[in-house]
């Protein structure tokens, strides 16, 4: 946690900050770093059951201290094809471990964002962010996966036939990191 300040409650023409003064707005809640992958490839899974990889979709980081937060974006363009209703599920992974997930309930999905279609083919942009707290200095990477229920086709920055059309479109998706002094 940042160490709280000692400055005056509020400042009027000619006042001058200290030494001490200005070290101290200095040190917390500091941006130190952004990285940051965006993704302009395609990808296209029917993984079911289980949670799987966007290849691809990553992004690592260094915190130059323990004590800082990771602030973790993702912004993702997916369209998906079932002519029924189907739920995924995404997470935030911090190397091998999950990240703002929900808590467990019976064999219910923890995810840290969901999305819903409900026609035969549904475009969506999903995002979702985190504030994790990884407490090391070693070299750390970020990714989303997803789990679906069906064997239904997913896809990542195309359109189901991805026709070479000016009515299908290709599209973008970011993951970026920010480490935020404590």
């Amino acid at each position: 946690m940042a160490t709280p300040t000692n400055l005056p409650a509020t400042f009027v023409a000619g006042n001058v900050l200290t030494a001490a003064q200005m070290n101290n707005l200095r040190g917390g809640f500091r941006i130190l770093q952004v990285a940051s992958t965006t993704k302009t490839d395609t990808f296209t899974s029917t993984a079911s059951g289980a949670w799987t990889d966007i290849t691809g979709y990553s992004v690592s980081i260094t915190p130059r201290e323990t004590t800082s937060k990771i602030l973790v974006i993702a912004t993702m363009n997916c369209t998906v094809y079932r002519p029924t209703v189907v739920a995924r599920a995404f997470r935030f992974m911090r190397d091998s471990t999950a990240i703002g997930v929900g808590d467990a309930a019976g064999s219910r999905l923890q995810g840290s964002f969901v999305s819903l279609s409900t026609n035969d083919e549904a475009s969506i942009q999903l995002s979702g962010m985190v504030l994790d707290s990884p407490s090391t200095t070693s070299a750390t990477t970020y990714k989303v996966q997803f789990r679906q229920g069906n064997a239904t086709a997913f896809y990542l920055n195309r359109s189901t036939n991805d026709g070479d059309s000016v009515d299908t479109s290709r599209t973008a998706s970011t993951i970026t990191v920010l480490e935020v002094s404590a």
